[in-house]
């Protein structure tokens, strides 16, 4: 579970006169990696095209590299197309156009198909979202998902991690499958999403697990509207210099984003307020259920049982 992750973590002393921290990680079966949560490091120079590119794709996911290379070109940025190529890959970015292997799965993996075309959203918890977007640092850059719910518009949960594995995407879904539960859980195909770790999760929680179709731009808007949320008005604006001041200044974002921003989708009441309210309507419905259930099968088990009719002989049955 998270919180026994976060516990075993807060147990590792980086300046023990016996144990290493390699030590320690094995010894509370964690990965060492986790424990030191440093940014990838790239160049200066890379690092300010990788937060170009980042900016430029939220306004146009749908540009490649080609036009990419274009517009950095126009902008005094001249580069070579490859370089763009490469960078992209390490920011898990990739131009959403209908073409084949927009996102590939990793091998061996079960791919879901795509359950939410022509469904009407009428309610929390009928429909959770993941993702994962690229966040860049002064000095680095990390990777941040969150969960979310369509109907409220609601962050549920959220994680940071300086590593595109599946390892945080797990972590973010056990938290939010701690307080509640979808009917239908949406996510692309990528590797971090149909694996049988995190998959696993959801069907064990009888939740139908849903997959955007390859080139489909459109069937995770509402997390990609979140992005482009989070990144304009909270990280582009302070510019991050560390993980740790990331990570206090998202804290206090996603509650501001949640408690206390209007959207206007919702006719400006904020995400939470919504959902608290919607799972309040639920809890109230299933209570009424639950009380006439029981209330018929009280009225049923009262009832006396129906006595046969006792019939009038005839003169020859009296004989």
């Amino acid at each position: 579970m998270p919180a026994a992750v976060e516990a075993r973590r807060a147990l590792i002393d980086h300046d023990h006169p016996e144990l290493s921290v390699r030590r320690q990680c094995e010894l509370l079966d964690l990965p060492r990696s986790t424990c030191y949560y440093q940014p990838a490091t790239e160049t200066a120079d890379n690092l300010m095209l990788m937060r170009m590119i980042d900016e430029q794709y939220l306004r146009t996911p749908f540009f490649g590299s080609r036009k990419l290379a274009k517009v950095l070109a126009s902008r005094g940025r001249a580069v070579s197309r490859k370089r763009i190529q490469r960078l992209m890959r390490l920011m898990g970015l990739q131009a959403l156009a209908p073409r084949r292997n927009l996102s590939r799965p990793a091998p061996g993996h079960r791919v879901f198909p795509y359950l939410l075309r022509n469904v009407d959203i009428t309610h929390v918890d009928q429909v959770w979202s993941t993702d994962i977007t690229y966040v860049p640092l002064r000095g680095g850059f990390v990777y941040l998902t969150a969960i979310i719910d369509w109907y409220s518009r609601c962050v549920l949960t959220w994680r940071l991690s300086n590593r595109l594995d599946g390892e945080f995407c797990v972590e973010a879904l056990e938290e939010a499958l701690a307080d509640g539960r979808p009917e239908i859980f949406n996510t692309d195909q990528g590797s971090q999403f149909t694996s049988a770790e995190f998959t696993s999760r959801l069907l064990d929680r009888a939740v139908a697990v849903s997959m955007d179709g390859r080139g489909r731009a459109l069937d995770n808007a509402f997390i990609e509207r979140l992005w482009r949320t989070v990144k304009y008005e909270e990280i582009y604006l302070k510019d991050y210099a560390a993980v740790d001041e990331l990570k206090e200044g998202l804290t206090r974002y996603f509650l501001f984003y949640n408690h206390e921003r209007p959207h206007q989708s919702l006719d400006y009441q904020t995400p939470f307020g919504v959902y608290d309210s919607g799972r309040r309507r639920h809890r109230v419905r299933e209570e009424r259920t639950r009380s006439e259930r029981c209330l018929s099968v009280t009225v049923n088990s009262r009832r006396k049982p129906k006595q046969p009719e006792k019939r009038e002989g005839t003169a020859a049955d009296r004989k």
